[in-house]
């Protein structure tokens, strides 16, 4: 296929699309589709794979786990437009090695995060895939229409908040990877990775009631996915390298690992907390409902004019648009 970049390829997909319907509010292009239903409401469509050898591997992740956050990564995308997230579809792809025991724990996982969100797996699949195993998962959330919030809001003088310590994730896989994995101050870092958390609730009553622009969630990392908001909604943003919430877990085993924090935190990807812009006036109201939700709310930049994404660190400017982690083909 050549050297392409996902975001390449799903360009060049949505560029041969040609019928909208009059009640597609949201293509391609967001973290879910948005589809108008009677009564002001909406449904919110995302749909996510993990391939074995390429999102996980199953010597270190079990399938406990593995279940939980096949559901959890797609509920994130509900909870990044602010939705509540219903029901699932699960197409589940077996290898040859995959036993009974393995696919009966999986599912375990999987069906436990969707109770943890009232949801309910409503249908899918299973099929051989032969040498890897595969998840594919669909996810139907629900909203107001008017309380979507969208990637493309974002407005110059907007503050950028994340919702929590970013890096842990990407700093749990590179341990697993240096088999660094059994040491007890790393448990956090190793959660992270393991069984990520969307944050439904935050991003629920952030699109009710926050003064919220723009928002998402940070899959690939917040130099690649603040680098989509600023796309698509036409602007610029800085970051300020003292202001990203760093764990001291996460110092300890990146300093160990003798890896740049700020890098691994910005570049790195499945954080799954929320990346969201408001207007300043909107600050204090963010941080009310940051406790509310039993979340935090932390503010790193503003948003600006242009199309980058800057990095401000040591006096100096550096450009990291779109590069967090980045599926290549």
């Amino acid at each position: 296929m050549g050297h392409w970049a996902e975001r390449n390829i799903i360009e060049a997909i949505a560029g041969r699309q040609r019928r909208t319907p009059s009640d597609l509010i949201q293509g391609i292009g967001d973290d879910c589709a948005v589809v108008r239903k009677a009564g002001g409401l909406v449904d919110l469509w995302t749909t996510d794979a993990l391939v074995e050898g390429v999102h996980f591997d199953p010597a270190w992740h079990p399938p406990y786990l593995l279940g939980r956050k096949a559901a959890n990564v797609n509920i994130s995308d509900i909870g990044a437009m602010g939705g509540r997230p219903r029901f699932a579809l699960l197409a589940l792809g077996l290898s040859g090695t995959t036993s009974d025991d393995f696919a009966g724990k999986l599912m375990d996982g999987f069906l436990a995060a969707l109770v943890e969100h009232d949801m309910v797996l409503i249908g899918g699949d299973t099929v051989y895939s032969g040498e890897r195993l595969m998840l594919s998962v669909t996810v139907c959330g629900e909203m107001a229409e008017n309380e979507v919030c969208y990637r493309s809001g974002a407005q110059v003088g907007d503050l950028i908040w994340v919702s929590g310590f970013l890096g842990n994730a990407a700093c749990g896989l590179e341990l697993y990877r240096c088999g660094k994995d059994k040491e007890d101050r790393y448990s956090s870092l190793y959660c992270a990775h393991l069984d990520p958390q969307p944050q439904v609730r935050l991003g629920r009553l952030l699109a009710a009631r926050g003064g919220v622009h723009a928002m998402m969630d940070i899959s690939d990392g917040l130099a690649t996915d603040l680098a989509h908001i600023c796309k698509a909604s036409g602007v610029g943003a800085v970051i300020v390298a003292d202001d990203v919430p760093l764990a001291d877990e996460f110092l300890h085993a990146a300093a160990m690992l003798r890896i740049p924090p700020v890098q691994l935190a910005l570049q790195g990807g499945e954080d799954y907390q929320l990346v969201f812009t408001a207007p300043e006036s909107s600050s204090q109201s963010i941080r009310i409902i940051a406790r509310e939700a039993g979340a935090s709310a932390i503010c790193l930049g503003r948003i600006v004019a242009g199309q980058s994404v800057l990095l401000y660190q040591n006096g100096k400017s550096q450009d990291i648009t779109f590069q967090g982690y980045e599926h290549r083909f």
